[in-house]
């Protein structure tokens, strides 16, 4: 590519590293170049990069706006903007919420309306476990090309009932009480099952299994075997991308084309923490 990166592919359809980047002081060219990389591969992997919580902030809010995370217990003292997803507790011992968080295969942020979906989501590590603890990412607009003629068909014509936890797979993590609790007072958002992209726009398939739980005109219950279907069809080896992390890495991820999940199979005890910020649209 033209100008100072250069970029190499990591998995099958998802995950491009970009090499050459300094993220804690990017000129206006180079943050240009990212940008347009960003636009056809809707995973980035920086390494070897250094930020703390107002770089990273910094450097986000470069993209859109950026707001306080929702679970002000995960939010970082030093800007509310930026979230840890760690499975340290602030004692030091296991984090057990921690360590299930964000296991399920998700789109961040769809139980909120569409006009305030997120653009993207942004992901630094500071220590990781010395096995395994990846995070997984499913491309949705391969997802939506790779379904049956038919199932495309039937979907364009439907919309997913979206709320905060309650979900098929979200149940998995959270239950009973919590659900109810973590629900209350939000009501259902709309979006169509099939989404074009707002940028490119493409295609994608806009169903995830944490946050939709029914379709209009369906029950949960008759709507919970479509869901998972389409979760199996869209988390297909060949369409997904585990990435390995190292200490520095920095992702970025397209809310809008991708799903992602932690992939939880790190032990409990190997620390990992990471910072992390959700970009909206300006």
């Amino acid at each position: 590519m033209a100008g100072q990166l250069s970029l190499r592919s990591l998995g099958k359809r998802l995950g491009t590293e970009v090499v050459g980047a300094d993220l804690s002081r990017l000129d206006d060219d180079t943050f240009a170049e990212i940008e347009a990389v960003f636009r056809d591969h809707p995973v980035l992997v920086f390494r070897e990069q250094k930020l703390d919580a107002h770089r990273l902030a910094a450097f986000g809010a470069r993209f859109g706006h950026l707001r306080e995370h929702i679970l002000e217990n995960y939010r970082h003292p030093d800007d509310p903007r930026v979230s840890f997803i760690t499975n340290v507790a602030k004692d030091g011992s296991v984090d057990k919420f921690g360590v299930v968080r964000a296991s399920s295969w998700h789109a961040d942020e769809t139980y909120d309306p569409p006009e305030k979906l997120p653009r993207l989501a942004i992901l630094h590590a500071v220590e990781v476990p010395r096995e395994k603890g990846g995070t997984m990412f499913a491309d949705m607009y391969a997802a939506y090309e790779t379904l049956p003629p038919a199932m495309q068909e039937k979907l364009a014509g439907m919309t997913g009932r979206h709320g905060y936890t309650d979900g098929p797979d979200a149940r998995k993590i959270y239950t009973g009480k919590h659900i109810e609790e973590r629900n209350a007072g939000r009501p259902e958002c709309l979006h169509p099952a099939i989404k074009e992209h707002p940028v490119t726009g493409r295609k994608v398939l806009f169903v995830n299994p944490t946050h939709c739980h029914g379709f209009v005109g369906m029950s949960n219950e008759e709507s919970e075997p479509l869901i998972l279907e389409l979760r199996d069809h869209s988390t297909r080896d060949e369409l997904t991308y585990y990435h390995k992390w190292r200490v520095g890495d920095v992702v970025i991820w397209d809310e809008i084309a991708t799903m992602h999940r932690g992939a939880a199979d790190a032990a409990p005890e190997e620390r990992r923490i990471m910072l992390r910020t959700i970009v909206h649209p300006n």
